[in-house]
Formats: C-alpha cells, sequence, structure tokens
C-alpha cells in the first residue's frame, strides 16, 4: 500500500507514518515512512502530525480488531477507510483503489475462512461449468470465481434477463477470454433445461436459483413449491440424463426443522439432491449456509432504506438472531465442497456465533452517523409468518461425518434410502408438484408434512413488542458510549 501511495503522487496521499501493535517494528523506517507506534496511539499521533485519514490495511483482521480501531479513529476525528476482507480480495490485488468506508461485514467479519485454491482451481480448470441463478447475489458472485478459474466455458442461466446482461458485461470486462454463454430459461421449464444441457454439455452444476424471501413465499406456496422443488428437480433429472458428474444446490439454515414454505421446499430440494446421489453415485450434494450480507431481499438493504429515509428501522423481535457471512465467503464454501464432495452430503459452515439483529440495526444506524434510539428510532413489528427467533443448522437425524476441511461440516441423514423410499419420495414430490400447479393449498400443506415431518407451520404471531431498555454499555450505539462516527471519503457522516 506504502508502495502504490509513494509511487503515484495523483492519488493525493501524503503519508505521515505507520503503526503496528508489534513492539519490534516501532522505530522502522519503511521506504523513508516510520513505524510511529501501536494502534492505541493512533489519538496522539493524528493531533500530532495534523493526520486527517486512517487509512486501515488489515484485510485479515477480525472484526473486533476493526471496530477497535474504528473507536480510536473516531476518538480522533479521522476520515477512516479499510481494504476488504481477504475472502473479498480473491485475485489478491490489493490496492488503494480497493479502499472503501467501513461497512457492518467489516464489524462482523469473523477469521478468514482459508480453502484450498489449488484444488477448487483443479476442479474448475479447463470444464464447462453451468450456474442457475447465475444473475442473483449468489449465482452472481459464483460466476465471478468460477471465472478466476478458467473454465473450459461458464453458462449462467437466469430468469431475469436484466440480472444476466449485467453480470456478463462484467465478466467480459474482467475476462475478455472467458468463453460465456448466456441462457434466459426458466428452471421449471424441463423441455428448456434439456435444450441448454445438450448445447452446453455442462461438466458441473451450480445451483443457486430459487426463491429465498420467507414472508413473501408464505404468501406464494404454489410458486415456491414450483420454482424450488419442480425446478430442483427438472434440473437434477436433466444432469443425470446428461451425464453430468457434479452437482451442487445452495440450500438454507431455514431448511432445518422449518417453520416457513421457503425452508420445507428448500429441504424437499435436498432430498430430491441426496436421492439423486444415492440413485447415480454422482457427486451430487447440498451446501446449508445462513444469511449474506448484501443479498438480494436480505436485511441490510432494507435497513439502509430505512436508515435514509429517516426510520423507524424495524426489527421483529428484540431476541431474533440470525447466522451470518459475506457473499464472497459462502461462495468460497460452495466452490470448496464442490472440489471435495463426494455424493449425498449436505455440507455446513461453521459459522461462529449468531448475531442479534437489533445490534446489527444499531451498528447500520451508528455506521450512518446517526444514534441509534435518538436520531433513528428502532420499531419491534413481531415476528413474521415463517420465520424463527433462531435458526439451526442440522436436524436431530443427521450425523457429523469428516470432512476433509475443519470449517466445514458434512451432514448425513439416517433416514432409509432405499429403492422403496426413493420411489416414496419420487410419488410424494409428483403430488406436490401437481398440487402446487392446480392450487391445491391445503393438499400442498398435507404432502409437504408427509415429504418433511418437522416441518410445522407458523403459529399465529402476536403483536409487536415495545422496545426493550438498552443494556447502560449499549447506549449511545452499538460499540460502546465513545464510538459515533468517522467520516467517509464522499464528504458524508458515517457512524461508527
Amino acid at each position: 500500500m506504502l508502495r502504490e501511495i509513494l509511487g503515484n503522487p495523483h492519488l493525493g496521499y501524503d503519508p505521515v507514518g505507520l503503526v503496528d501493535d508489534d513492539p519490534t517494528n516501532h522505530g522502522l523506517q519503511i521506504m523513508g515512512c516510520c513505524v510511529l507506534g501501536s494502534t492505541g496511539a493512533i489519538p496522539r499521533l493524528a493531533r500530532e502530525h495534523d493526520v486527517e485519514r486512517l487509512l486501515i490495511a488489515m484485510p485479515s483482521a477480525s472484526g473486533q480488531i476493526i471496530r477497535r480501531i474504528s473507536e480510536l479513529a473516531f476518538e480522533a476525528e479521522l476520515e477512516t477507510f479499510t481494504l476488504p476482507g481477504v475472502t473479498a480480495l480473491l485475485a489478491g490485488n490489493v490496492s488503494v483503489t480497493r479502499m472503501r468506508a467501513i461497512r457492518v461485514e467489516d464489524l462482523l467479519r469473523r477469521e478468514p475462512v482459508d480453502i484450498d485454491r489449488q484444488q477448487v482451481d483443479a476442479l474448475l480448470r479447463g470444464r464447462r461449468v453451468l450456474v442457475t441463478g447465475g444473475g442473483g447475489s449468489i449465482g452472481g458472485e459464483l460466476c465471478r470465481q468460477v471465472a478466476l478459474c478458467q473454465p473450459a466455458s461458464l453458462i449462467i442461466l437466469g430468469h431475469g434477463e436484466n440480472s444476466v446482461y449485467q453480470i456478463a458485461g462484467e465478466l467480459r470486462n474482467a475476462h475478455p477470454d472467458l468463453p460465456l454463454s448466456l441462457v434466459i430459461g426458466d428452471i421449471r421449464d424441463a423441455h428448456r433445461l434439456d435444450q441448454v444441457f445438450a448445447i452446453h454439455r455442462p461438466e458441473i452444476v451450480l445451483h443457486a436459483a430459487a426463491h429465498k424471501h420467507v414472508p413473501l413465499m408464505e404468501a406464494n406456496m404454489p410458486d415456491a413449491v414450483t420454482n424450488n422443488v419442480l425446478g430442483t428437480r427438472n434440473l437434477v433429472e436433466q444432469a443425470l440424463a446428461h451425464d453430468v458428474p457434479r452437482l451442487v444446490m445452495i440450500s438454507t439454515d431455514k431448511a432445518v426443522n422449518p417453520t416457513s414454505v421457503m425452508g420445507v421446499t428448500k429441504r424437499v430440494a435436498e432430498l430430491i439432491v441426496q436421492d439423486a446421489a444415492r440413485r447415480s453415485g454422482r457427486a451430487f450434494c447440498a451446501v446449508r449456509f445462513g444469511n449474506v450480507l448484501g443479498s438480494r431481499g436480505s436485511v441490510v438493504p432494507l435497513f439502509e432504506e430505512q436508515i435514509a429515509a429517516g426510520g423507524p428501522v424495524t426489527v421483529t423481535d428484540p431476541e431474533v438472531r440470525r447466522y451470518f457471512m459475506t457473499i464472497p465467503e459462502a461462495v468460497q464454501l460452495v466452490l470448496q465442497t464442490a472440489a471435495f464432495g463426494q455424493g449425498g452430503e449436505i455440507f455446513v459452515l461453521d459459522m461462529g456465533e449468531p448475531i442479534r439483529m437489533i445490534d446489527m440495526a444499531e451498528d447500520m444506524i451508528a455506521l450512518a452517523g446517526l444514534r441509534p434510539h435518538e436520531d433513528i428510532q428502532i420499531d419491534f413489528i413481531g415476528l413474521r409468518p415463517g420465520e424463527k427467533l433462531f435458526e439451526e443448522l442440522s436436524i436431530h437425524d443427521e450425523g457429523h461425518v469428516p470432512s476433509p476441511h475443519q470449517k466445514i461440516f458434512a451432514l448425513r441423514s439416517e433416514r432409509a434410502h432405499g429403492d422403496g423410499h426413493s420411489k416414496e419420495l419420487h410419488e410424494q414430490v409428483a403430488k406436490l408438484i401437481a398440487a402446487a400447479q392446480s392450487g391445491d393449498l391445503d393438499g400442498l400443506q398435507s404432502l409437504l408434512h408427509n415429504l418433511v415431518p418437522e416441518y410445522r407451520e407458523p403459529e399465529a404471531q402476536g403483536p409487536a413488542v415495545e422496545p426493550l431498555e438498552r443494556e447502560p454499555d449499549r447506549q449511545g450505539g452499538p460499540h460502546g458510549r465513545h464510538a459515533q462516527r468517522i467520516l467517509a471519503g464522499d464528504g458524508s457522516t458515517r457512524g461508527l
């Protein structure tokens, strides 16, 4: 970073010094720039040297460290920028141009998950890869990371033409030599899928296409079934018919003991993939993870919109908790499991501790330079249909089996998987799809319960609860009394 700043005067930086918490580095001269002290000295050094901006060049630092340094920067009234987390720097191009204002994902940053990039590269290089839902948040990131591995071709299948067009333009700019095929199609159309597989002959299928919005799917059960279940069945059957050796389906923690239509349809999709793996012996598997920061329809864009509108920010319940990861981290998990999946597994990432949504709301309000509960109110509106207070990662009859990666768990169901079970599953799924296509809502509920006995329909939700009185050490912001705001480079006030 320092070399780039010194070699490019047009960037407008005049380096004052470096700080490092390793005392053996203090006093060192690096390209004429001195290591002036530890990070704890930031406020004093800022005053002594008339510093205006702090650059945090620590992509592997934990969220706790970023919080602490940012609080010191606030105390010193410094503009503060950071590099993205190491999982977002996949191409290894650390640069001043990658610097940006601190975001909520920086404050939630976990220890980076190391994956075997060589193993992933060996899997994808020179192979034809199909990504369904390629224009979405997860699908688009899958395309970006697959493109880095120089596949023989990348086939992007999506239902929305604009989103497919956008990701294609981005990839063509970044990888002009990448053979790219754009397919507008619906995974519910088996005939269209047959054409796609026959023409493009994919060797690896990454299945990200799905309906994912929990309350919306409660009100649109037939479409949830046809997209998540019929679409997955079609894709799996075409992959089998066209001799595709490897398929990975993106699943969700909401498939565990589901209380929502979205969750239970994704659980049925998991069963379809597992059954296909058992019947064929091929490496078909699923990857189950929690919410991803910044994905379409997720809570982060919603909170941003509510804050921009002056509030209130709406949280369902004071105690609601969710697992979170960044989009790049989730996609790295998918590609790693694609590399070592043998067939029939459901893979789960060690996702750390779940995050309280009230804490995230307060973080984001403070990152906007405002005071939670004063400048922006937080309203508790009650759990919506299909939502739970806590998400789970495995079902009681799923046993852990070893995984080649210490941060990835493999789950195998203890349920019977004989030919009789396979036939029954196919019959039940066929009835479920028929009920969805005919609009038989009562039949849908009954069939979903038969397929997924642990599924329980959401209970009637009570009225919104009143805001709880915050703990004393949380008043004034999510990181304590002293963490209030920093300045973004665009001149707007951003809170910390």
